[in-house]
């Protein structure tokens, strides 16, 4: 049997102990905070648009925020790694099991999976049919945490699953789980590298993934981080690869979280950041069987080259060839 990558990364100015600092997190937060945001209306981008944070002090724009956080012009690196280092304090925490990195919520893991498979089924179908039916599918997990995802879906539709998970006792969570995972499942389908790497320190292997599964941790990403993930990210994707990003999503605007160092963005935020990474947004889904008191949460399936257009049109000499008469 293929033994388990356990791959720890190197030093990082972002790193504070020998494990990474970025971590996996599902941040439920009340959706009633989305009552304090400025509608986006009038600023002249959803990234501009008015928030909040979680002790109830409004922004004008996201701007404003990133300014307060990192310094004029995001440039001040020890203000960002305390960033980074806050957040993984807070889930250092935490216990690592389903109820823990639900934040409490660990009844929502059901719902969150049955909503999940068919989303994926269906781009897998339409993506990789055909000539790509029979190559070896492999998977990412990034933000992976004690590899609930990899266990109840990813497995079950790819050949290798790698997991990217810097909180060190949730990925040992999730070495030993799936380690017995495998010796259960079929030979040809199994949890193979576990990487103890922070998102924005993380460059895959070129042509290595077919999907890239993000899930509750890009929101631990500062704006400029976020881009320059994806812009390294999509060079891991094999052709007619795709990323799944699967995020709580703001009402208006954007909602910082002050304890665990997050940001929900809103619809519009998400699709101004796609647009800066260069990808295009191929299918969305809404989450549904959720709590009413949690964010509404939201799919996406992302894709570094534009959608083919079908046209629809009929040819001109179609259109002017006329009936026969009978």
């Amino acid at each position: 049997m293929q033994s388990l990558n356990w791959i720890r990364p190197g030093h990082s100015p972002f790193r504070t102990g020998s494990f990474s600092d970025f971590p996996k997190t599902f941040t439920l937060l009340l959706s009633s905070h989305s009552s304090k945001l400025r509608s986006p209306a009038a600023a002249s981008s959803a990234m501009e648009a008015g928030g909040t944070d979680s002790e109830g002090r409004e922004f004008k724009s996201a701007s404003e925020m990133w300014r307060e956080e990192f310094g004029e012009g995001g440039g001040d690196s020890a203000k960002k790694a305390q960033w980074y280092s806050e957040g993984v304090r807070y889930w250092k925490g935490v216990e690592a099991s389903v109820d823990g990195v639900l934040g409490g919520y660990g009844h929502v893991n059901e719902a969150d999976i049955k909503c999940s498979e068919p989303f994926l089924k269906a781009l897998l179908a339409e993506r990789l049919s055909g000539a790509n039916r029979d190559r070896h599918l492999v998977a990412l997990d990034c933000g992976s945490g004690i590899g609930r995802i990899t266990k109840n879906l990813l497995i079950k539709y790819f050949n290798e699953v790698d997991l990217l998970e810097p909180v060190s006792h949730f990925l040992e969570a999730a070495h030993a789980s799936l380690v017995h995972e495998n010796q259960s499942v079929a030979e040809t389908h199994r949890a193979s590298n576990f990487f103890c790497i922070p998102l924005q320190e993380f460059t895959p292997e070129a042509g290595r993934y077919d999907v890239i599964w993000i899930q509750w941790c890009i929101g631990h990403l500062a704006d400029d981080d976020f881009i320059s993930f994806f812009n390294r990210a999509k060079v891991g994707l094999k052709p007619g690869g795709f990323f799944v990003l699967k995020e709580n999503i703001a009402r208006n605007g954007f909602i910082l979280d002050k304890e665990d160092r997050s940001v929900t963005r809103s619809d519009l935020y998400f699709k101004e950041l796609f647009n800066k990474c260069g990808l295009h947004l191929y299918k969305s889904k809404n989450q549904r069987g959720f709590p009413e008191e949690l964010f509404s949460v939201k799919m996406y399936a992302l894709t570094p080259d534009a959608p083919k257009q079908v046209n629809r049109s009929r040819s001109k000499a179609t259109v002017n060839r006329p009936g026969i008469i009978r």
